[in-house]
């Protein structure tokens, strides 16, 4: 008899409840007849079911979600990354006592019943028409099978989630139906093998593998029987039974497991004894999820590739599409990352900007003629914490950069060069170059529409004592603003905007340069990923090659592997080798006696420019040798430092050059990342030095790092310029507030 409400026998409604869900439901089971609709039962709900008959049959298993691996380029973890925690393992690799302990849990009958265990729905459906709902499930292990299928197809959908655990007679007998079916197909021990890579069990951990892992630190196969016993107790309430947090509470489940065990003869009442006596055994391991466990600090570079992944095309045919792909995980991703070149870069940035600085340094090297991205970093780690930050410097804005990337003054220069060499100027073409003068005008443009002079701006040089003429050798060398502003001048702006588009430099938002004359001095910002590619196709001889970091891709799904196409790298002619081989000679120039001295390598060819924005805001060094291209950018991601008396990497700098900091950094970074590697030779060019007696004192004080440009917006000469001299602002004061944006922290974005 059941037992009888405080007040009396059973309601009315629970007497009917229990009449109707037991026969219903048995007779659903055993005959496959219809299911009356019943609205007091849920089963004439939205989504209920109204026929055992028609309900659908075919369980649409998806692949479950595992962990992705992301490698460098000599086969070792950068880091892995899910959005479950999880490895698929044969029932072979798991240890007998945790398929004994689950059984008996869960459903001591598992071997012994078909889909379902008729006993056990009866006994639940009493129990649930006495209390008025649905308190007792008597899911069978295919059952509960069958249900977490439902919510790994619900991923991240917390409606689809919910309707995949509500508790209604109508998605129980849905899970029954489609649990005989997998009966059927599957059998027994391939539903255990499923069940227990699938289930959660609790700290992040999906399948038994992964909980091995987290709370032993060693693999599903080699559970002992009591640490089997935990994990097959913390099934049922993961968040109730979590040893990591209540021990009490979880070693009370762990015994009542043992005792199960040892009641259906898995074990014998003196192992269940002996195994309740020990410690609970935890050896924790910590989830380590994500691009913020990169090694080598390669967070950011880990983090450029899941953004590539969910851009390229080649990996679905919408970003939703390819998130699916990236959270379903299973991945193996090998990239271009040299370990070699990482270290280096990271190791150099570390010896000379402390990521207490007030100012960031980021750094990027590129291998040209190919475009593979060797190694990514910056001084102030990948992370959420003080002095930490989840802006990767680096890239553009649609990468996970700043909003605008960053002014890059004077080591925009030789792009305006390479136009001039490709209209035919000589490398000897000489300019007066005095110290200040009003952008000229008018300056024809691609549109035909000449730019005017409008505000009647002028651009000066650095010294009083810069004054020309100049030859292009020198000026380069030196980096004389009057002089490229002239060049630009003569030739227009549209080749410098044709040889920019071929280089693939754009603002770090994304869009084109402003087709205005002071683009010539580097007012807009551009990412360090841009820089070092376009500079790469000046050690290429002039082929420019799109920046990959994705070498190969395999994915594995259930027990098969399978490759997946990644995008490959486009090279195209962006200039002629002759061009590309009298550019490196000019800038060879700079590193040997210019104002990038300080970067020099001596082992080797190398070249390479500086510069330095208005105020000091920014400084840049971008060089190369024949085989490795680099960018090194320091300076305040907010553009509020002005790097005027500071200490930087525990050095005091009156005034920060493009040469003096950045210079070094990619000095070290490049030294330490072609260590062992080839020395190939530049081809250059004859380019004839300037009279030594012409004006041979002028300039007696350039043996000195100064900055090279250093005007280039904020309150300065050619604020107003850069959007074509209407007065919209440009360099470095032109940036909005938002410069630097994410996602959470409303309209300011991430900070």
């Amino acid at each position: 008899m059941p037992k009888k409400r405080s007040g009396g026998g059973l309601s009315p409604t629970q007497q009917a409840a229990k009449f109707l869900g037991v026969s219903v439901l048995a007779g659903a089971v055993l005959a496959g007849i219809a299911l009356p609709a019943v609205g007091a039962l849920g089963l004439a709900a939205k989504g209920s079911v109204e026929g055992f008959d028609a309900l659908p049959t075919n369980l649409k298993t998806p692949p479950l979600s595992q962990r992705t691996t992301i490698l460098d380029a000599e086969g070792g973890t950068i880091a892995t990354v899910y959005s479950r925690d999880r490895t698929v393992v044969d029932l072979k690799d798991i240890s007998p006592y945790m398929q004994k302990a689950i059984v008996a849990i869960e459903d001591s009958r598992f071997y012994e019943h078909g889909a379902i265990d008729l006993k056990g729905v009866l006994r639940a459906l009493n129990k649930n028409a006495r209390s008025g709902g649905v308190s007792e499930g008597a899911s069978t292990l295919t059952q509960q099978y069958v249900k977490n299928v439902f919510v790994e197809e619900a991923g991240d959908d917390a409606t689809k989630v919910a309707q995949a655990t509500q508790q209604t007679i109508g998605r129980k007998i849905q899970e029954l139906k489609l649990a005989i079916q997998v009966e059927e197909e599957l059998g027994k021990k391939k539903i255990l093998e499923n069940y227990l890579n699938i289930t959660f069990f609790g700290q992040q951990a999906y399948g038994v593998e992964a909980a091995s892992q987290r709370y032993f630190s060693k693999h599903a196969k080699d559970l002992t029987v009591q640490e089997a016993a935990l994990l097959a107790g913390i099934v049922q309430s993961p968040s109730r039974y979590d040893p990591v947090n209540d021990e009490a509470e979880a070693t009370k489940r762990r015994n009542v497991v043992l005792n199960r065990m040892a009641e259906v003869g898995d074990i014998s009442p003196a192992q269940a004894e002996k195994a309740k006596k020990a410690p609970l055994g935890l050896k924790v391991s910590r989830p380590k999820n994500g691009c913020i466990t990169a090694v080598d600090n390669a967070g950011f570079f880990c983090d450029y590739v899941r953004e590539v992944f969910l851009s390229e095309p080649v990996f679905g045919k919408t970003r939703k599409d390819r998130a699916k792909v990236w959270n379903q995980g299973g991945l193996t991703i090998r990239t271009t990352l040299d370990p070699q070149a990482q270290e280096s870069v990271q190791q150099s940035l570390k010896d000379h900007v402390y990521q207490s600085d007030s100012v960031a340094a980021a750094s990027t090297l590129v291998e040209p003629g190919t475009g593979k991205v060797l190694a990514m970093g910056q001084s102030k780690p990948y992370g959420y914490g003080k002095n930490e930050t989840e802006i990767n410097y680096s890239v553009d804005h649609s990468s996970g950069g700043s909003n605008y990337g960053f002014p890059t003054g004077s080591t925009f220069k030789p792009f305006v060069a390479a136009a001039a060499l490709e209209e035919g100027r000589p490398a000897t073409q000489e300019y007066s170059s005095p110290y200040e003068i009003p952008y000229p005008e008018p300056v024809q443009t691609c549109s035909g529409k000449p730019w005017l002079n409008t505000a009647g701006e002028k651009v000066p040089n650095e010294s009083e004592s810069e004054v020309g003429p100049y030859r292009l050798k020198k000026a380069m060398a030196l980096s004389v603003n009057t002089y490229f502003v002239q060049m630009v001048a003569d030739i227009g702006l549209c080749p410098v905007m044709k040889m920019t588009d071929a280089l693939h430099v754009v603002q770090g938002s994304g869009e084109k340069l402003p087709e205005v004359p002071a683009i010539s001095l580097g007012s807009k910002g551009v990412s360090p990923l841009t820089m070092a590619s376009a500079y790469a196709a000046f050690a290429s001889r002039g082929m420019y090659c799109t920046p990959i970091v994705i070498e190969s891709i395999t994915q594995k799904i259930g027990d098969k592997q399978q490759s997946l196409d990644v995008p490959k790298s486009t090279c195209s002619r962006a200039m002629s080798e002759k061009t590309a081989d009298t550019v490196s000679t000019l800038l060879q120039g700079v590193v040997d006696s210019g104002t990038g001295k300080a970067a020099g390598l001596t082992d080797r060819d190398n070249a390479g420019k500086t510069g330095t924005t208005d105020e000091r805001k920014n400084a840049w060094f971008v060089g190369y040798t024949p085989n490795l291209s680099g960018a090194v950018w320091v300076g305040s991601a907010s553009q509020q430092v002005q790097m005027k008396d500071i200490t930087i990497g525990g050095q005091y700098h009156d005034l920060v050059f493009g040469g003096a900091v950045p210079g070094p950094i990619w000095k070290d970074a490049m030294t330490g990342a072609l260590a062992g590697k080839d020395s190939p030779s530049f081809n250059l060019v004859d380019i004839p030095d300037e009279d030594k007696n012409k004006d041979k004192d002028k300039n007696k004080d350039r043996d000195k790092e100064k900055p090279d440009d250093g005007n280039n917006g904020d309150d300065g000469f050619i604020a107003g310029l850069t959007d074509g001299g209407n007065g919209n602002g440009g360099g470095d004061g032109g940036f909005p507030g938002n410069l630097i944006q994410g996602p959470g922290n409303g309209p300011g974005g991430r900070h």
